[in-house]
């Protein structure tokens, strides 16, 4: 997953296809490999994301809680994707965005693929953008250099926390490189699963799903105002 690519060709050539070298064979719990956020070249360590609007810090912690955030995430539950793999707000958001260009600096490709590509990461990225937490929860569209962010602020771990965000490899790894797909934790259920929202899962939408923990790489934990 690591040595493959962003972004993806339409349907109707290479169903949900990305550019690069490979892309995983298959996913468990009916999720597709097609919907997993990859790119080509071997990106830097991490890149840190640009800097929050201009909002005082402490204004930013006081309405960038854990309910804002889930309850916007989940008021996104059913937004579905077009025949080509594209076309919802999150991937225009992002083609958009400043952070769209830094992080083209980074994996190559042009703005405008992005309306295609896999966008479980924009998803993130865009409730944080829209929530006012973008400075706590980060944004890019590649979810191994959004997880290395987290961790590259010590803010990474293993346990299964409301309104961390969630990252996935559906083999089983625990090395942030094979990271397939990215959500939100809603709780934990303390049965070896937990309840997430996701998005460009299942039939590439946002979706509420249930996760075995044994397909947890681990979890980025947000700085959320109380």
């Amino acid at each position: 997953m690591a040595k493959s690519h962003l972004f993806r060709a339409t349907k109707s050539t290479v169903a949900h296809a990305v550019l690069g070298v490979s892309v995983v064979a298959a996913a468990l719990a009916g999720q597709s490999a097609a919907h997993a956020d990859t790119r080509t070249a071997q990106a830097p360590a991490h890149a840190a994301p640009a800097a929050a609007k201009s909002h005082p810090e402490s204004e930013i912690k006081a309405r960038a809680t854990v309910s804002r955030v889930l309850a916007l995430a989940k008021a996104q539950v059913g937004t579905s994707e077009n025949a080509y793999g594209g076309g919802t707000k999150f991937q225009k958001w992002y083609m958009n965005s400043p952070r769209a260009l830094e992080t083209l600096k980074r994996d190559g490709g042009t703005r405008a693929d992005y309306l295609n590509a896999a966008w479980c990461s924009m998803f993130v990225s865009w409730v944080g953008e829209q929530s006012g937490a973008r400075s706590m929860i980060g944004w890019d569209a590649y979810t191994v250099e959004h997880a290395k962010w987290f961790a590259g602020n010590h803010r990474w771990g293993t346990t299964p926390k409301p309104g961390a965000v969630v990252f996935f490899s559906w083999g089983g790894s625990k090395s942030l490189d094979d990271i397939e797909h990215v959500g939100f934790v809603v709780k934990d259920n303390h049965d070896g699963t937990i309840s997430t929202i996701e998005g460009n899962t299942g039939n590439g939408s946002v979706q509420q799903r249930v996760r075995p923990t044994s397909q947890v790489v681990g979890y980025g934990y947000p700085n959320y105002g109380a």
